[in-house]
């Protein structure tokens, strides 16, 4: 089936936690029609190949504590490959406007005249959810969602937690895996009590993902830890609904990769 996008743009595409079938439709047309695609790590190869063969595939790092490619030259290069006439793909882990860089990017875009498209993708705390079979909002205890990272100084957690402090909050913590008892100790100290429940999800959305059981205190206490996958923390009372994600196995349905029947 053929799209009918315009070349010379830039489109900023959330690939959603992982597996391809989480992907937007506008998302996987927009990869059916790329011509060129930077991405980050942590976009599978299940969504990789829905780009057609000839398309330039360029990897741009973006994972947490590892080499990347710089952010000054991600945006030059999708300016450069834009006024080359192609329609380019920046696709990131995720949805773009939730920690991917999406306002620098777009900014940048915007400020040499390259036509720009945004669309979402399913961020981790909502793949995790729906993983895992828990609100992030609930009537008698979750009226709230903050959305943060863990940003550490001189090995000191660094900002204002009170937001995700609050009682009525449910706080999804991105990027704080291998920081996880500081910033249980933080939010304690801000005025979380201990018996808060805190889920850990690892690989959130695919299917290896795993969860685990904590609460603030017992989070503490467990030391840095460091995981192969991506981590999110969940701090708030829907913890405690979460549900083993056996109970998710299903058969799957793949995407059909670009230029096969």
């Amino acid at each position: 089936m053929q799209h009918d996008f315009q070349k010379g743009r830039v489109r900023l595409v959330g690939a959603g936690p992982g597996p391809a079938d989480l992907l937007t439709l506008r998302a996987a047309r927009a990869l059916e029609s790329a011509d060129a695609l930077l991405y980050d790590a942590l976009v599978g190869e299940e969504v990789l190949a829905l780009a057609p063969r000839a398309c330039l595939k360029i990897q741009t790092g973006k994972r947490g504590g590892q080499p990347s490619m710089q952010q000054d030259t991600i945006n030059a290069l999708l300016v450069k490959l834009a006024r080359r006439g192609l329609c380019v793909v920046r696709l990131k882990g995720g949805d773009p406007a939730v920690f991917g860089r999406m306002g620098e990017e777009l900014a940048y875009l915007q400020a040499h005249g390259v036509e720009t498209e945004v669309i979402p993708g399913v961020t981790a705390a909502c793949a995790a959810s729906a993983q895992f079979q828990f609100p992030l909002t609930h009537r008698s205890s979750a009226r709230r969602v903050v959305f943060t990272t863990a940003r550490i100084e001189d090995g000191a957690l660094v900002g204002d937690w009170r937001l995700a402090a609050d009682p009525q909050a449910t706080a999804a913590i991105y990027m704080g895996g291998a920081h996880a008892h500081l910033i249980a100790k933080h939010l304690m100290d801000a005025g979380r009590p201990g018996s808060t429940p805190a889920v850990v999800v690892e690989n959130a959305g695919r299917e290896d993902a795993k969860l685990e059981r904590e609460t603030l205190a017992s989070l503490s206490e467990r030391g840095p830890t460091r995981k192969s996958g991506p981590v999110l923390i969940i701090v708030g009372a829907v913890g405690a609904m979460a549900q083993d994600a056996r109970v998710l196995v299903h058969e799957r349905t793949p995407l059909r990769a670009a230029g096969t029947r």
